[in-house]
């Protein structure tokens, strides 16, 4: 019978923790964002919009971190603000140019984000899922380096 209640503990306790690590969604081109992908890495999660003119300045500054940082552990990723979806996210990533990853679900209550007040606005969060900082405005590739290196290092 205690074996029984310990395995039957066991098979529960990995039920509850295996939402932790539940996958993020799908991105922008209908593929599945999988935990594992971001696991033990550091995130800069990065809101945006069409309509934001900040973002579209920024957004080539992201792609060129994301492609400089990619082999030091660190990702981009992107949300629209507006929550577009599906074939609506598509296009507009293809419009913004964005060469990151972009989820198609908010994974601000993963984080514990507030609702942004401002665009843009990206979150750098560190490889145990805490976040770390919260930078208001337009953000450059050397900017965010600076950044994560500092982070890193405290």
């Amino acid at each position: 019978m205690t074996r029984r209640l310990a395995a039957a503990l066991a098979i529960s306790m990995s039920l509850v923790l295996g939402g932790c690590g539940a996958d993020y969604g799908l991105d922008q081109n209908g593929n599945t964002v999988k935990a594992e992908q971001l696991e033990g890495r550091w995130v800069v999660l990065n809101y945006w919009a069409e309509w934001c003119g900040p973002c579209r300045v920024e957004i080539p500054e992201l792609n060129n971190f994301a492609k400089d940082w990619q082999s030091q552990g660190v990702t981009v990723i992107g949300v629209n603000f507006d929550g577009l979806q599906g074939e609506e996210l598509k296009k507009s990533t293809e419009t913004m140019g964005i060469g990151f990853t972009v989820l198609a679900e908010d994974p601000a209550e993963r984080y514990e984000l507030p609702r942004a007040e401002g665009l843009p606005v990206t979150y750098i969060i560190d490889g145990k899922g805490k976040v770390r900082e919260q930078l208001m405005g337009e953000q450059t590739a050397a900017g965010l380096a600076e950044r994560i290196k500092a982070l890193k290092g405290a």
